[in-house]
Formats: C-alpha cells, sequence, structure tokens
C-alpha cells in the first residue's frame, strides 16, 4: 500500500525565466524514475524563481535548481536577492546543531555560476566562444571519491551548453568553507587557456555542475534530429559538431551513463540521510 512507502519530496527552482527547454521535462524524468526504482511516495513542486519570486520554504527532502538563460553576474533584481538568501537559509540552516536532517541542494548550470558568486569561489566570466555539444570532463582526486560521480568514468561525458564559465578558484576560500572542486573541463593541449572547473561540492549536502546531468540522451536525440534543430546546430557550429553529438547520444556509455548517475546518486544520499520513521505497533 502507498500508505507504507516512504514520502519523499522535492523542490524545483525553475530559473528558465519562461524560456523554451529540454531541462525541466529531463528533471521531471529522472525524479519520476528515481521514485518509482526506490518505491517511494514522491512528490515535486516548481518554484518560479525569476518570474514570480517563488522561494521553497526549508520543509523539502531535496532542492534541485535548474540552468537558465543570460548571464549569471547579479544586477540587484529581487528575484536574485531571493535566490542568494535560499542559498544562505539551506546553509544556515545545516549548519545549525538543532537540524539533525540536512537539506540537500544540487545546482545546475546557471544556478551553479550563480553561487560560485555568492560564495565567491572564483571568477566567473564570459566565454570567449559558446561551449555547446557533448565532451568528456576529467575528474580531480577530489572528484574520484565523491558519492555523485565515483560510479563514472575518468574522464566521463557530459552535455554542455554555456555562455559563461567558473575559472581561477580562490583556494583559500574553498578551504574555509570545506568545498571540493570535483571535475574540469577537457584537456585542450593547442588551447593556451585555463580549464573551466566543471563540478564543486560546496558542503556535504550541496553539489553543483557547470554542465547539464539531467540532459536526457533519448529525448535530445529526438530533439536534435529535428530538421529545424538539425540546421540551426550545423549552421552555429559545423557539420562535423552535430554529428559527434548524434553518435555520443547513441553510445550507452557516454551521455546516458552520466543521466543514469550523478541527479539519482544525489537523490539517493538525500534519501538514505533522511530519518527512519519509528515503526507504530499494531
Amino acid at each position: 500500500m502507498d500508505n507504507d512507502k516512504k514520502q519523499f519530496r522535492i523542490a524545483i527552482l525553475d530559473m528558465y525565466n519562461g524560456f523554451e527547454n529540454e531541462g525541466m521535462r529531463c528533471i521531471k524524468k529522472i525524479i519520476t524514475e528515481f521514485g518509482e526504482k526506490e518505491s517511494l511516495t514522491l512528490s515535486y513542486e516548481i518554484f518560479d524563481v525569476r518570474q514570480k519570486l517563488e522561494i521553497p520554504a526549508m520543509d523539502f527532502d531535496a532542492y534541485i535548481s535548474t540552468g537558465g538563460p543570460g548571464n549569471p553576474s547579479p544586477t540587484g533584481e529581487a528575484w536574485e536577492r531571493k535566490f542568494f538568501r535560499f542559498l544562505d537559509k539551506l546553509t544556515e540552516y545545516n549548519a545549525s546543531r538543532h537540524n539533525r536532517t540536512k537539506k540537500h541542494l544540487f545546482l545546475i548550470c546557471h544556478s551553479f555560476q550563480m553561487a560560485c558568486i555568492h560564495w565567491q569561489i572564483g571568477m566567473v566570466g564570459r566565454r570567449r566562444k559558446t561551449s555547446f555539444g557533448t565532451f568528456p570532463v576529467h575528474k580531480t582526486s577530489g572528484g574520484r571519491k565523491d558519492p555523485v560521480l565515483n560510479l563514472l568514468n575518468d574522464p566521463f561525458w557530459i552535455v554542455d551548453s554555456r555562455d559563461f564559465q567558473v575559472i581561477q578558484p580562490d583556494q583559500q576560500v574553498i578551504d574555509n568553507m570545506g568545498a571540493k572542486i570535483l571535475c574540469l573541463e577537457k584537456i585542450r593541449p593547442h588551447v593556451n587557456l585555463e580549464r573551466a572547473i566543471m563540478a564543486i561540492r560546496f558542503s556535504k549536502e550541496i553539489v553543483g555542475t557547470q554542465f547539464h546531468p539531467e540532459a536526457d540522451a533519448e529525448g535530445m536525440l529526438r530533439y536534435f534530429l529535428r530538421e529545424d534543430k538539425k540546421t540551426s546546430i550545423i549552421a552555429n557550429h559545423g557539420e562535423a559538431k552535430y554529428n559527434d553529438m548524434i553518435e555520443h547520444l547513441n553510445d550507452p556509455d557516454k551521455i546516458r551513463m552520466t543521466e543514469a548517475t550523478i541527479i539519482p546518486s544525489f537523490l539517493k544520499i538525500a534519501l538514505d540521510k533522511m530519518p527512519v520513521s519509528p515503526t507504530v505497533p499494531v
């Protein structure tokens, strides 16, 4: 019976600002499949952060904050202040010894960049050109041990779509936070540029990626095989990039493996840290 199943509530912070995207569909799919696999009574609620200034309270079991369009550098808008206050509130909640059950947060792309700015992890700036496609990323020693990445190959494959990047990490800030850089951009020996930071564990409960771990290989394949999308990608990024993406989306050891590993591992950690409900005598 459903009454016997463990309850698991997830808040999704929608940072898409009303723009059409594939990310929300992918996140909902991963969450739903996770609930079925773990036999949970799972529910999620979406909070429109940028358009409606909606922010979740501290009564969810896990939080996922999405990617989104635009420059992550704050301009003083009300939604930015509310989002940064949410980050502080969740951090303060976890730091309090009175709160034995901690709150787990996953930050994706735009949310990840904003968190790096807020916590002054490093420099967030515009890339020389857009990074778009499927790429290998390399784990650090911390990433090789991290529970959300340790089931993946090194390097592993990701879907990337960004105009901005996090570079020049402030190691003192990172050490003081107890944070760890988990992986770096692909190695490009012919390019004399610093490799971007692609994932950070900010704390035991907060982790984020510059890339899109929610990317659904099967759905993206359908999306990119649409004639309008194919034409647009080839026009902007070239036919070779398009063909590489199609090949990598078809490969079960590449994007499908990343999709099946990172966010489900994050959710499993959050689930396993929840208190066990006391057995009610009958």
